[in-house]
């Protein structure tokens, strides 16, 4: 989700509640975390991948599908 649409769960009509803000806040936190989960596998793989050369989409984890042999 955007912060606008993390934003727009909010109540308009009265000011958010320390309640409404811990909402938020789980949603946003499982989100992000999922993200830097995500991430920290990218990079794990990045460093066997790099300079590696084989171009095989069968043995790499990464693929770059516009990177082709020839």
């Amino acid at each position: 989700a955007t912060i606008r649409e993390a934003l727009a769960g909010l109540p308009e009509e009265r000011t958010p509640t320390e309640e409404d803000w811990a909402r938020l806040s789980e949603r946003w936190r499982t989100e992000l975390d999922d993200r830097i989960r995500r991430l920290q596998l990218l990079r794990d793989h990045l460093s066997g991948c790099i300079g590696c050369g084989c171009l095989s989409l069968e043995t790499c984890v990464l693929s770059n599908p516009d990177d082709v042999y020839g």
